[in-house]
């Protein structure tokens, strides 16, 4: 086999963990490519093919100003841009099967930052004492692995041992064969889903595979938001079914689940067929009851608690009216194709005539905001259904496939493809 594991990370704090790290992926057969990203001076026990000097210089500093700067954050900065560059060269190249990384926060950082450089599918691991927080960050919209360290990496004794040796067997599986492909090459949908919207994009997910599409569905919890919007600005849909955007309600209350204020960009940055809708936008999302906000307990808010660690707050009509109006702003702002369908019987399951967030009020409010404020041309639908009836899925996929459709037609009059 003729491509290599990259293990990359600070070897002059390190040196003795990816020793062990090195010999364990070694004692499996597999060849190792080494990327030091240490600042200080080392010697470790095993080769080192690119030196923390060209990862610096990769980064546009020498290691020489790094050391005289003694500016610790500077210095991983740098090394995070260095390490990340060329490990697409790497990549490109064809040289690495999968990546290793090992560290702290810094060590963390910089291995990660490399990794989601990669594609998803592409073998990423890094053993982290960060593996039991809140990795977003890191993490991003890749498929990294986090592999939980327990104690400090600060030498080797019995757990460090056990915990790098397993990491050592997870990254050579991890890279020793290549994911079977798939019978067709199919064009792909990206769906946003949460749990009262499940039997709504099941019904579209069945649909769309009898035109010959393949759905990827993202769970609307922040991070599956995040994700989709990032994977989209890597042109792999050909549409964005958006059934639910319950994150928008996050974000203008403060809840747990808040994807950003891009949410929503990425399809009309891309030029891809976009299609709109309010799922779950009458929900903000917390934790237990006891993680509500003070002010909210205190104005008498609709909580419903979905499960012990999750309770859901109905959305009033004042924040309905602000999104209606944050979501007619992006579509006005899309530079490719883009619709509304707006479900009049209810936006989720628990938005249903005798449903505890029934309100039709506030959602006329959040369907009147996107009316008012939307461009000329830009088409809002109505459908007297709710969100989870077959009319109202068979509706949102008739419409997105037209605007696949239509945009194709376009592209080619144009001599391009989608």
């Amino acid at each position: 086999m003729d491509k290599k594991i990259l293990m990359l990370g600070t070897f002059d704090t390190k040196a003795d963990e990816f020793a062990l790290l090195y010999s364990e992926i070694r004692k499996r057969g597999r060849q190792i490519l080494t990327m030091n990203t240490g600042v200080m001076e080392t010697k470790p026990s095993f080769p080192v093919d690119i030196e923390a000097n060209e990862v610096a210089l990769a980064g546009g500093v020498s290691l020489e100003e790094l050391r005289k700067k003694g500016d610790r954050g500077y210095a991983v900065k740098v090394m995070c841009e260095g390490a990340r560059n060329l490990t697409i060269k790497l990549f490109d190249e064809g040289k690495i099967s999968g990546i290793a990384g090992m560290g702290g926060g810094g060590g963390t950082v910089i291995a990660t930052t490399a990794m989601r450089s990669l594609p998803v599918g592409f073998p990423k691991l890094c053993i982290s004492t960060l593996a039991s927080g809140d990795v977003r960050e890191y993490v991003g919209s890749k498929d990294i692995v986090l592999f939980p360290s327990i104690v400090d990496i600060c030498g080797v004794n019995s757990f460090s041992r056990k915990i790098i040796s397993r990491a050592a067997g997870a990254i050579c599986g991890m890279s020793e064969l290549e994911p079977p492909e798939g019978e067709r090459d199919r064009p792909i949908v990206f769906i946003s889903m949460f749990g009262s919207t499940t039997v709504c994009v099941e019904q579209c997910v069945s649909l769309l595979d009898g035109q010959g599409f393949d759905s990827m569905v993202f769970h609307a919890a922040g991070t599956g938001g995040r994700t989709m919007e990032e994977l989209t600005m890597e042109n792999y849909p050909v549409a964005v079914l958006d059934i639910t955007t319950t994150e928008w309600a996050d974000e203008v209350t403060g809840g747990f689940y808040s994807a950003g204020e891009t949410r929503l960009d990425a399809p009309g940055k891309m030029k891809i067929p976009h299609l709109i809708v309010p799922g779950c936008v009458d929900m903000a999302n917390f934790h237990s009851k006891e993680t509500v906000p003070a002010r909210y307990i205190e104005a008498g808010r609709l909580l419903y608690e979905w499960s012990p660690l999750a309770t859901l707050m109905r959305t009033n009509g004042e924040e309905n009216r602000r999104m209606g109006k944050i979501f007619a702003k992006k579509a006005n702002n899309a530079r490719g194709p883009v619709k509304f369908l707006l479900p009049l019987k209810g936006v989720s399951v628990l938005d249903k005539q005798g449903k505890p967030f029934f309100n039709p009020e506030a959602d006329r409010l959040f369907f009147e905001a996107v009316k008012e404020n939307v461009n000329a041309g830009i088409e809002v639908a109505e459908i007297d259904a709710h969100i989870n009836d077959k009319e109202f899925s068979r509706k949102a996929v008739d419409m997105l496939l037209e605007m696949i459709n239509t945009n194709k037609q376009e592209l080619a009059s144009k001599g391009g493809d989608q």
